[in-house]
This record gives structure tokens, C-alpha cells and sequence, in this order.
């Protein structure tokens, strides 16, 4: 009997549990039936709106600068060699490297004995030529005056003979009178040639011996000239670079002492390539005189000068491109030949231009302009110059827009942006601040609140705000946001 009962409650409490988990299930296949045929909850969704940076585009001038490096070189550098050599007796305190001298200041002197020795033996050569001149030209008064008393005998001969002969064609003489007269004229004769030939070898002895003066006179210059090169003076003001002499040494003829370099008349050396060259010239195709500045960093600190572009180079070295270009500069305190400098030109103006970032122009020449609701437009400019990060462009009805200063993959045309210039600064002009709201958006707005899970005194601070004749328009559109709607 026992076991009949406890058998029967068992089936009993069987039966309960397979009904109820087939309310169960039931009811969870109609919840399921019901969502499903339920007409879906659409919720209104809003467009994205991106932040960007952008810069106005202002048309005006700009002046482009062009940036290349180069070389700072002295117009004025020369060798100091010796021309004589010997013992180098004596040098100055500043012929040192880096050495200042001035112009015609006595840089060093070579042991002047053979020089001195040399002039003392050329001075004795022209008192002897001297000398030899006053005899040849004393010879030569003598030689004409002999001529002369021989052109007298002459004289005297041929009377004698014209007597002789007159008185022989009287009868008076004898033939051997007349025929000694004769040899008489005859010897005169003779004896005058022979001075004529004397006065030659006098006048050719002076001859001789103004020839021979001279080449001692040129011996003496020489000699001169070798003892003041014993001498080395500055050419001009400078400062001294590779020395390689001190006192009591000795040097050779033609030997390297030092270089000279003015300091006071720098010049700089940079290539350019030839685009950058064909903008630096004028309409007759010559080279402007363009504005130059150069800069040198020193740890930290830039050294500058200004000066202007003055020559080019004749042509092209082997294995170059573009142009060698030199500029003159006014004033380098601190610099020195050999420098690497940079080097700024400025170009001729570009008008009616705007320098833009680089970031902001893409490959095919386009920019992205914020338009009409603050979306993004395509448009076209030309690319004139780029200066470090920035370039110079020019396009057509872009004045007064405002230019995406970094493109990136996510903005396009038409998308929608908040502009913000500068600084940070919204580009946009800002709305009112508090709203006025009609009773059925206001009523909209408080059942939303109230049945949110925000904490009680969040709820109760939204509704005294949402109580009031105007409400926040931050407070609205966070609400609105969160509403969907």
C-alpha cells in the first residue's frame, strides 16, 4: 500500500514539472514570435561631423626665397712666396697663423749678404762703364780733331798744287816740282781718310760702351731688385693662413711661406640647379642682382650677412649640372673662407598667391575647400613654389576660403566638418546658448528624463532646467542626442 502511494505521488510531481516546463516553453516561443513579428525601432541616425584645421587663402605678394648651400671664398687670396733664398734673419710678431698684418708692413727678411754683395759688384761695374763712356767720348774729340787738321792739310796741299801747276804752264817750275806737289795733295788725302776712320772706331766705341753701361745698369737694377726681395712686405691688409716659417730657417727660391687672405671682401660659391637659375633671370636673359643672405649655425647661434648676386660661372665643369653661381657679400664679421653657409635668394614676387601647408595640396594639384554647410569641396590651384613645409600656389575664386590644412584618407568632397582655425578657434559662429522650447518638444524631452536610469539628482537637476523658460542648448542637444531623435 506503501508503495502504491509513494508511487503515485512520484508520477504526480512528474506530471507537474512536464507542464510546467512546457509553459515555459510557450511562453518563451511567444515572446519570441512576438518580437519578431513586432514592426522594428528605428533610430534616426546622425551624420559625422569631423574636426579639421584649416588656413584662410589670402591672395597677395610673396617674395620666394631659394635655399642651397655653399662655400665662402676670399676675392682677394695670395701666395707669399720667397723669391730669393737664404736664412730667414728676422720675422714679424704677427706673422703667425691667423696672423692680422697691414698693407706694406715688413712680414719677414732673408739674410741680405750676397744681395748687398751682388749690388756692391754691379756698382763698381758702372763707375768702370762710366768711366769707359768718358774715354770712348774723349777719343772721339780727338779722332774729329785730327780729322780736321787733316781736311786743313788738304786744303793746304791742293793751293800748293793749283800753284805748282799754274806756274808750270808758265814755264817756271820743273816737271819733278809739279809731280811732288801732287804726291803731297794725294798724301794729305790719305791721311784724311785714315781720320775719318778713326772717328768711326770712336763713335763705335761709344757705341760699345753705352751698350755695356746699359746691360750694367740693368745688372744694377737687378741687384736692387734681388736686395729688396729679401724683403717680404703684405700686398694688402689681411690675415695670414699656413704659415710654414720661422726664424732661423732656411727657404729656397719660389717657396710656399703663407697665403694672405682679405677677410674685408668674402664672396660665396653655390650651384643651383638649372629651373632654379631660369628663375633668377631678367627679360634680357641676364643674371639679376637679387637680394643674398647667408647663414652660418654656430652651435646654436645663427651668423648672418647680407649681400648681392654678382657673376656666374663661364660654363659647365665636366660631370656638373645647373649653374655656378657667385654672390658678393658687404659685411661678414665672423666669417671665413671656407665656410659651408646657406645660402637664401629671393626671387622675383609672385602676385595674387597664397602660401599654404604642404599637407594641404595632394598630388594632382587639388586642395579641399569648406563650402556651403560646412562641406568639403574640391578645387583646382597651380603649384608655384615650395618654401620648407610650405608651398605657394595660385587658384581661381579662392579668396577669403578656408583651406584644409592636413588632408588624410577620412575626409572627401561633401563630407561634413568643423572648421577650426589657428589658435583652435572655431571658424563656425557660435549659436545661441539657451533655447526656447514649444511645449511638445519640452514635454518630449521631460518623459525621456524621467524614465532614464540617471541617478535621482541628475533627474531632479535636468527637470528644474527643463522647468525653465529657456533651457540650455547644450542640455537639449545631449538629450536629443541620447533620444534618437
Amino acid at each position: 500500500m506503501r508503495f502504491l502511494r509513494r508511487s503515485l505521488v512520484g508520477i504526480f510531481l512528474l506530471s507537474v514539472t512536464l507542464a510546467l516546463f512546457a509553459l515555459a516553453g510557450r511562453t518563451v516561443f511567444d515572446a519570441v514570435e512576438t518580437r519578431m513579428n513586432a514592426e522594428p525601432r528605428a533610430f534616426p541616425q546622425r551624420e559625422r561631423v569631423i574636426a579639421v584645421n584649416v588656413v584662410d587663402f589670402t591672395p597677395e605678394s610673396i617674395i620666394p626665397e631659394l635655399d642651397v648651400f655653399g662655400e665662402l671664398r676670399s676675392q682677394r687670396t695670395l701666395d707669399l712666396r720667397a723669391s730669393v733664398g737664404g736664412t730667414v734673419v728676422s720675422v714679424a710678431d704677427n706673422f703667425v697663423e691667423g696672423g692680422t698684418v697691414a698693407a706694406d708692413e715688413v712680414l719677414l727678411r732673408v739674410d741680405p749678404t750676397d744681395a748687398q754683395s751682388a749690388l756692391a759688384r754691379a756698382q763698381a761695374d758702372l763707375q768702370d762703364g762710366l768711366a769707359e763712356v768718358r774715354d770712348a767720348e774723349r777719343a772721339l774729340n780727338l779722332a774729329e780733331d785730327e780729322l780736321a787738321a787733316a781736311e786743313d792739310q788738304v786744303t793746304l796741299r791742293t793751293q800748293a798744287l793749283e800753284r805748282q801747276r799754274d806756274l808750270a804752264g808758265r814755264g817756271v817750275v820743273t816737271a819733278a816740282a809739279l809731280e811732288d806737289a801732287e804726291l803731297a795733295a794725294s798724301a794729305a788725302r790719305a791721311a784724311v781718310l785714315s781720320r775719318r776712320q778713326s772717328v768711326a772706331q770712336a763713335e763705335a766705341r761709344i757705341d760699345s760702351a753705352q751698350t755695356e753701361l746699359s746691360r750694367i745698369r740693368i745688372d744694377l737694377d737687378e741687384a736692387e731688385r734681388t736686395l729688396g726681395d729679401t724683403e717680404i712686405r703684405a700686398a694688402f691688409a689681411g690675415t695670414l693662413s699656413g704659415v710654414s716659417v720661422i726664424e732661423g730657417g732656411r727657404i729656397t727660391s719660389n717657396e710656399l711661406l703663407a697665403q694672405l687672405i682679405d677677410p674685408s671682401r668674402l664672396e660665396v660659391a653655390f650651384r643651383v640647379s638649372t629651373s632654379q637659375y631660369a628663375r633668377l633671370l631678367d627679360a634680357e636673359g641676364a643674371l639679376r642682382q637679387s637680394p643674398v643672405t647667408v647663414t652660418l649655425d654656430v652651435s646654436g647661434v645663427d651668423l648672418t650677412a647680407r649681400g648681392v648676386l654678382s657673376r656666374e660661372s663661364a660654363g659647365v665643369a665636366e660631370g656638373q649640372t645647373g649653374r655656378l653661381l657667385f654672390a658678393r657679400l658687404d659685411a661678414a664679421p665672423a666669417f671665413r673662407p671656407g665656410d659651408f653657409v646657406t645660402v637664401t635668394i629671393a626671387e622675383p614676387a609672385l602676385e595674387r598667391v597664397a602660401r599654404l601647408p604642404a599637407t594641404a595640396v595632394a598630388a594632382d594639384g587639388t586642395v579641399l575647400v569648406v563650402g556651403e554647410g560646412e562641406r568639403l569641396e574640391l578645387a583646382q590651384v597651380e603649384l608655384l613654389r615650395r618654401q620648407g613645409d610650405d608651398v605657394i600656389v595660385r587658384g581661381t575664386d579662392l579668396g577669403g576660403s578656408m583651406v584644409v590644412a592636413e588632408r588624410s584618407p577620412l575626409l572627401g568632397a561633401g563630407i561634413k566638418v568643423r572648421p577650426i582655425l589657428p589658435g583652435g578657434a572655431s571658424a563656425l559662429p557660435e549659436g545661441p546658448q539657451t533655447l526656447r522650447l514649444e511645449p511638445d518638444r519640452r514635454a518630449r524631452l521631460k518623459a525621456f528624463v524621467e524614465g532614464s536610469r540617471m541617478p535621482d539628482e541628475a533627474k531632479s537637476r535636468i527637470l528644474a532646467q527643463l522647468e525653465e523658460e529657456e533651457v540650455s542648448a547644450e542640455v537639449v542637444a545631449r538629450l536629443e542626442s541620447r533620444m534618437g531623435s
